[in-house]
């Protein structure tokens, strides 16, 4: 029997002392680290697929953040967590809308910022567990493969990041039904929500703008204070 390979991070952040840091603390727990001091750079890596996941700053020189989020456009499969800035909603909320798949406020504790970086990968694997199931489901003019994990609006290819595709299925899964905003913070990204947390809201306004470019009818429902439905459509 054979282990499993290493998690393989980018680091793509000029701060070349933290990144001494976390590539030194990260390597300790067991992940094969790989660091980027700025964002062309970066760029280019995080178009490679042998990347379990990207940490990425928002504040570089050259090319920020937001910007090499912009260049990868929300095709990008592999998880990106942003580094933000403490306290500063505006950039935790835009790096979401380019696709970011979570993020984490500068300062921050190592184990926090391991734990992020577990719940992540844990997520890809209940994704990838998902796959081998290989069935297919059909609900209101969308089409969800489980196998390929590929998302099809009236017939039209929607790309989505790993973490709208897992929102979108949980959803889907309990169709007609209200499903809390915890229970999605919870089961998608395995952490609970927090006050002011803006995530899920962000996931959420992501799939409903990639629908919206396609079909004009909105097939998900807010319920103020309560959380998010799915439309069947009947």
């Amino acid at each position: 029997m054979t282990n499993a390979p290493s998690p393989h991070i980018l680091i793509i952040d000029d701060d070349r002392e933290l990144t001494s840091l976390l590539k030194d603390y990260l390597s300790l727990e067991g992940f094969i680290i790989t660091t980027c001091h700025d964002g062309m750079t970066g760029l280019e890596q995080a178009k490679d697929s042998r990347y379990n996941l990207i940490l990425l700053d928002v504040m570089m020189p050259g090319l920020t953040g937001f910007e090499l989020l912009k260049s990868l456009g929300g095709k990008h499969t592999t998880p990106i967590l942003m580094l933000t800035a403490k306290g500063d909603a505006a950039d935790k909320i835009l790096g979401l809308e380019l696709g970011a798949d979570d993020y984490l406020a500068k300062p921050f504790q190592h184990r926090e910022l391991l734990a992020r970086i577990n719940a992540i990968l844990r997520r890809i694997e209940i994704i990838k567990g998902t796959q081998h199931q290989g069935h297919q489901d059909e609900i209101n003019h969308i089409l969800i493969n489980h196998a390929i994990r590929e998302v099809q609006c009236h017939g039209q290819h929607v790309e989505l990041t790993g973490t709208e595709f897992q929102v979108l299925t949980l959803l889907t899964a309990n169709v007609g039904n209200i499903v809390s905003k915890e229970e999605i913070s919870e089961q998608v990204l395995q952490r609970k929500l927090s006050p002011f947390d803006r995530s899920i809201d962000m996931h959420v306004s992501n799939i409903r703008r990639k629908f919206s470019a396609i079909n004009d009818s909105d097939k998900i429902k807010t319920v103020r204070g309560a959380g998010y439905i799915f439309l069947s459509g009947e």
